[in-house]
């Protein structure tokens, strides 16, 4: 295992390419991209919380929609307030 993470080094594998550790990315105050989810655990207008295999991910704003969604990756659009965690390290 140890090897295999050596040789993602060498060859400059990003980490979320290779694990299920999320990537996320805010574009200014107006989308949320995160990759790597495994679902939606509430969604409302002004709140969503995505689970990630690390924990979850809270989203507080207004006009919140889910505008894209894959089966890896999914695009929160509105207008963004606030973006919180919850971890999940302590629970494994």
């Amino acid at each position: 295992m140890r090897r295999l993470g050596r040789i993602n080094e060498l060859l400059e594998i990003p980490r979320e390419v290779v694990s299920k550790v999320p990537k996320i990315t805010v574009t200014a105050f107006d989308e949320i991209l995160i990759e790597n989810f495994k679902g939606i655990l509430e969604y409302e207008e002004f709140f969503v919380r995505i689970s990630t295999h690390i924990g979850n991910v809270n989203i507080n704003g207004f006009n919140l929609k889910l505008s894209q969604m894959t089966e890896d990756d999914i695009l929160v659009s509105g207008k963004i307030e606030g973006l919180d965690f919850e971890s999940k390290r302590g629970e494994e």
